[in-house]
């Protein structure tokens, strides 16, 4: 999933990897995109090998200080290879891409996806939720009562999450299969959502 982010990004414009790092921060959130420079700039090197990148410095002309070993920065640019590449990984679905991580950065990159695996992405995301959803309600039913209730009202707060996700997931999905994309007003806010009141 790191080189479909990564592929994605690049097609928006090159760009030096701290860059690339606050860009995979901003699509998917500083969670899912918690990447380590240990393991970004490996994941960069093969993508090179196999020309889907290439690197270039950020300041031509500019040597590193002498009797040192750093490289000055570069910048990576995708190649056309690597447009190709990203253009297949995005119609390449399985079980694992309604996984939560894998949907967030498909999610990520809608806007270069096409209508049919969109509605494919979103009914494969609902089905894995629902069946979670399923089983979390079977759990509360059967054990409810042996549980603390820590443990219960983390499990409740697990399957209202799971409802929530249903119904945003429901709404994406009749909005995709009538060729509307999500309506946002404003900046984080959806029709739905009362704007925030600032506090006198």
């Amino acid at each position: 999933m790191l080189e479909l982010a990564l592929l994605g990004i690049l097609h928006e414009g090159p760009m030096h990897g701290y860059e690339l790092r606050k860009q995979l921060s901003l699509k998917l959130g500083a969670i899912r995109a918690a990447v380590s420079y240990g393991s970004l700039y490996p994941t960069l090197r093969r993508m090179q090998e196999a020309g889907w990148i290439t690197d270039e410095p950020a300041n031509p002309g500019i040597e590193p200080p002498p009797l040192t070993s750093k490289r000055g920065k570069v910048v990576y640019r995708i190649t056309a290879e690597g447009k190709e590449r990203f253009a297949e990984i995005l119609t390449e679905l399985g079980p694992s891409s309604y996984e939560e991580q894998a949907f967030g950065v498909h999610f990520a990159f809608f806007n270069r996806t096409d209508p049919a695996t969109r509605l494919r992405i979103l009914e494969g995301r609902r089905r894995r939720v629902e069946e979670k959803r399923e089983g979390l309600a079977e759990t509360l039913h059967r054990t409810g009562e042996r549980l603390d209730s820590y443990t219960l009202e983390l499990q409740r707060h697990g399957l209202e999450a799971a409802d929530r996700e249903v119904r945003w997931l429901n709404e994406l999905i009749t909005n995709e299969r009538a060729g509307s994309p999500p309506t946002v007003t404003q900046a984080g806010s959806y029709p739905h959502q009362p704007p925030i009141k600032e506090e006198q």
